[in-house]
């Protein structure tokens, strides 16, 4: 038997109740749990053992987690890569008790006073020899299914991996690396103002090879593929070369 069922059957035979433990145990293994029904806090199984006339009902009960102590285990499982791994593909995964005892919970109950047990038999004392069988048919369910432990705590298989399922695809992706700002181009000095667009340059062109007409130069280079407001850039400069025949003389700056 895997940990679950050892622990969960330790704390029953932890009662000192040895030759009940002993039959019950013999009647489980013989078939006698003739059903097993697990539901949130509920076991509830039917008992025929061989010196009974009718089958009892046997009950086990313990407190199921409420949804917000599930939404953290969740929360903290998801979280984990491996433990969602192992359980998304059908599996418990090891040390998944430390989850639980992290949010403070144990997923088994640590001592016979978080269980409730019942029969309809009513012999005394308890737990009976039918509550004894339904405990070793629980550890054996158990061992079959782990998943059962937390159905018996309030989540269904199904319900656990769909909620596991939901905040894996939530969680954010990998965080991407913003792309450095680029400098946005100053922008151009106002045509209209040759003074300032020649003060911003921050420099005098030689015009001596243009043939006395300033603007020539611009008619030399490949017509850029820069525009203003729709117009090629060389002819919204043309304005300010042409000023510059109207001045006295340009300076060169070094």
């Amino acid at each position: 038997m895997t940990d679950f069922p050892l622990a969960f059957l330790g704390m029953f035979e932890s009662l000192r109740m040895g030759p009940t433990f002993a039959r019950g145990r013999r009647d489980e293994r013989a078939g006698h749990v003739r059903s097993l029904t697990i539901s949130s806090s509920l076991a509830v199984a039917l008992v025929r053992g061989p010196e009974d006339a009718v089958a009892f009902r046997a009950r086990i009960a313990v407190r199921a987690f409420g949804a917000a102590d599930w939404a953290r285990i969740e929360e903290t499982l998801v979280k984990e890569a491996r433990f969602t791994a192992s359980l998304l593909d059908g599996r418990m995964p090891d040390g998944i008790e430390a989850t639980f005892a992290g949010n403070g919970m144990s997923l088994l109950p640590l001592s016979l006073d978080e269980v409730a047990m019942d029969c309809t038999c009513e012999r005394w004392p308890m737990p009976c020899i039918h509550l004894a069988a339904t405990c070793y048919a629980l550890a054996r369910a158990f061992e079959s299914d782990p998943f059962e432990v937390f159905t018996w705590r309030g989540r269904t298989r199904d319900e656990l991996l769909m909620r596991l399922r939901r905040l894996r695809e939530a969680s954010p992706a990998e965080a991407v690396p913003e792309a450095e700002p680029v400098d946005e181009p100053a922008p151009l000095v106002d045509p209209e103002d040759p003074g300032a667009f020649w003060g911003e340059l921050g420099f005098a062109l030689d015009l001596g090879d243009a043939g006395g007409h300033p603007d020539a130069l611009l008619d030399q280079l490949d017509p850029p593929r820069l525009t203003h407001h729709g117009r090629p850039i060389n002819e919204v400069l043309r304005p300010a070369y042409q000023h510059l025949s109207d001045t006295e003389g340009v300076g060169r700056t070094d």
